[in-house]
């Protein structure tokens, strides 16, 4: 599980969505000893845009909610395609779940970087929601 690494969380609250790895820790730290990964994910996928909307309308249906979380490498199921989001590095770390206006500045950046990437049209398949048929299959 390498940095860029798209997986899908498996577990939990965000079971089912597509998640970014930040920044992997094979051998984990003192707050989490076990082998785990800093993750950027989709909460809220954007809604599906036609032609016949307006822009307004297209800007709100093109919004992403997003979450950052600490995962366990067993929870996570790593996917054969990458996100490059050079700049999260320097914004998501350890140290950015202390406190909490930390996370929701990291929040933000994360969001406003995950929306650009959205509308600037690639990794077209990271803004997608799992299908449901795909969903039951992660959990067989």
């Amino acid at each position: 599980l390498k940095t860029g690494r798209v997986a899908i969380v498996t577990r939990g609250r965000y079971a089912g969505k597509k998640v970014v790895i930040i920044q992997p820790l094979d051998t984990g730290s003192k707050s989490h000893p076990f082998a785990h990964a800093l993750v950027a994910g989709i909460e809220r996928y954007p809604s599906q845009i036609t032609r016949r909307m307006s822009k307004a309308r297209q800007t709100k249906r093109s919004k992403v909610k997003p979450f950052i979380k600490v995962v366990n490498y067993n929870h996570l199921m790593p996917t054969r395609y990458t996100l490059e989001l050079e700049g999260l590095k320097g914004v998501v770390s350890g140290d950015t779940f202390k406190e909490v206006s930390q996370r929701e500045d990291a929040k933000k950046t994360v969001k406003k970087a995950l929306e650009e990437r959205y509308t600037s049209g690639k990794n077209r398949w990271f803004f997608t929601p799992l299908s449901t048929f795909s969903v039951a299959m992660v959990y067989l």
